[in-house]
């Protein structure tokens, strides 16, 4: 089946990139969640449309990536989220979350998609983000976590 992205699919690929996949994972996965539409020939110009929009809002090239990373890696990002007793948060700290105390901080502004939480985030303390800037420069966010 062959299908046009229209989010970011790990493994798979990025928005406006035209992927032939299994025809079980289109029909029961990438269709119904809107992360992917069919393929036609008039289908082109809303590839063009995507691919100039995340030409827009990504990073354009690998020199300005590593100079984000190291806005980012000098960073240390404080979170005052709701915690009960024994430090355990009401919830888990989302990318929103974390783009919101990056701005507050002085960083630069980022794409809550390209933020990578390995396990959910739910008690205070010192944690560690990715950020995938570009395809090639990965970023840590050094994450202080305070009881509110």
């Amino acid at each position: 089946m062959k299908l046009i992205l229209t989010h970011e699919v790990n493994g798979l690929g990025a928005p406006g990139d035209v992927v032939e996949v299994k025809n079980g994972y289109g029909r029961n996965y990438l269709l119904p969640r809107g992360f992917a539409i069919r393929w036609t020939r008039g289908g082109q110009k809303q590839i063009d449309l995507i691919q100039r929009a995340r030409k827009a809002r990504d990073i354009r090239t690998l020199d300005e990536a590593q100079q984000v990373a190291g806005q980012v890696g000098a960073l240390n990002v404080r979170l005052k989220q709701r915690a009960g007793q024994g430090g355990r948060l009401f919830g888990s700290v989302t990318p929103g979350d974390i783009v919101e105390a990056v701005k507050a901080t002085g960083g630069p502004e980022l794409d809550k998609r390209r933020i990578e939480i390995k396990t959910p985030i739910k008690s205070v303390g010192a944690h560690k983000v990715q950020v995938r800037l570009h395809p090639e420069v990965a970023a840590t966010i050094k994450l202080d976590i305070v009881g509110a």
